[in-house]
């Protein structure tokens, strides 16, 4: 991922302007308070759901006060629709290829202290 987003930022012309890194989630290397909001884009849900509430408190402790989390997922929180039970058949059968799964957003972001 981190070739691709530096080709395409190559592209834009934009490679100066940002920083990139690999790392660990449940150790982000980076102070306290570091930064003004943080971005997950289909992320969440690669992990086991007792591991969601710890990533968030460690992406809580990077966040300056008054900060913003964006996240993008699949969400359960409306319900148990025919897609989401299609997509969840799908996943368990072929999990190396629908390796998202969706899970209750709103619910694991308010029990890690979040404000949604």
């Amino acid at each position: 991922m981190l070739q691709i987003t530096r080709k395409r930022l190559k592209k834009a012309a934009l490679i100066d302007r940002v920083e990139l890194f690999h790392g660990d989630v449940s150790k982000l290397p980076f102070n306290n308070g570091t930064f003004d909001a943080v971005l997950m884009s289909f992320t969440l849900e690669l992990f086991d759901t007792p591991e969601i509430t710890k990533l968030l408190n460690e992406v809580w402790r990077v966040l300056k006060v008054k900060c913003r989390l964006g996240v993008t997922t699949l969400s359960r929180s409306k319900g148990d629709s025919l897609p989401i039970r299609i997509y969840e058949w799908i996943h368990r059968k072929w999990p190396k290829f629908v390796d998202c799964r969706p899970i209750y957003l709103e619910k694991v972001i308010c029990e890690a202290g979040y404000t949604v």
